[in-house]
């Protein structure tokens, strides 16, 4: 699916012509040749997303433009994936875990909450590292139908919600981001669910490639288990009122 290049800090993924739907920064559905994952320094203070990201493309000599992410993770610990007509690229990190308890004792949910010192995930302030995050580029050599697409990136963060549940308790980070993808000239497929063959080759893709970037980027340390092991992080422990309809 996708030449992949890595560049001071940078990993470009290019196919031409084809069809994006990111969930990242200026995010959205795009037609262009290529998408990035971008590396972010220790003490990032960049603000100006626009023009940080057009710096650090063309300091890595890419002439390209389209869907970018940025992540804490060094490209170094990019991992690729390939199974049927889908292919994945992940970076993971995970210093700041999003947990969901689902007990019906909050006692058992631990002490961290948006509020809290642990919980400052997404306030850059005083923070003197870029928070890890787990970003994933899931393409397919089908042409998605209209919904397809959007629902290519629910079953990717599905599978990476299923994978880090296993690995560090928490289910992603307060960071994470999806760019889904699709060869408009290839064959045409109207669903993309967990049953399908995409569906399918997504999960098993998203899975083994999030999987091979934690090893990778956890080989000299052990793996944060949730807020309480992590520098940063948010426990969602409050209660929704819940009324029949």
């Amino acid at each position: 699916m996708f030449e992949a290049t890595r560049r001071d800090g940078v990993c470009r993924l290019v196919r031409p012509e084809t069809r994006w739907l990111s969930t990242g920064y200026a995010g959205g559905e795009s037609r262009a040749d290529a998408a990035f994952n971008v590396t972010v320094p220790e003490g990032w203070p960049e603000t100006d997303l626009d023009a940080y990201v057009e710096r650090r493309l063309s300091a890595a000599g890419f002439d390209e433009r389209g869907p970018t992410l940025l992540t804490g993770v060094g490209q170094e610990h990019a991992r690729r994936a390939r199974f049927g007509p889908v292919e994945v690229v992940a970076t993971a990190g995970v210093s700041n875990p999003a947990e969901l308890p689902i007990g019906d004792d909050p006692s058992d949910w631990g002490d961290a909450s948006p509020a809290s010192p642990a919980a400052a995930g997404d306030d850059r302030e005083d923070r003197d590292d870029p928070v890890g995050t787990v970003n994933v580029f899931v393409g397919t050599t089908r042409s998605l139908e209209p919904g397809a697409l959007p629902n290519l990136v629910a079953v990717a963060a599905e599978a990476k919600a299923a994978t880090l549940l296993a690995h560090c308790g928490a289910p992603g980070t307060t960071t994470d981001a999806v760019v889904a993808a699709c060869d408009p000239a290839g064959d045409p497929v109207t669903f993309s669910g967990s049953a399908t063959e995409v569906g399918n080759a997504a999960r098993v893709c998203v899975r083994d490639a999030v999987r091979a970037s934690l090893d990778s980027r956890y080989d000299a340390e052990p793996i944060p288990r949730g807020v309480g092991e992590a520098r940063y992080g948010v426990v969602a422990d409050d209660r929704a009122t819940v009324s029949p309809i």
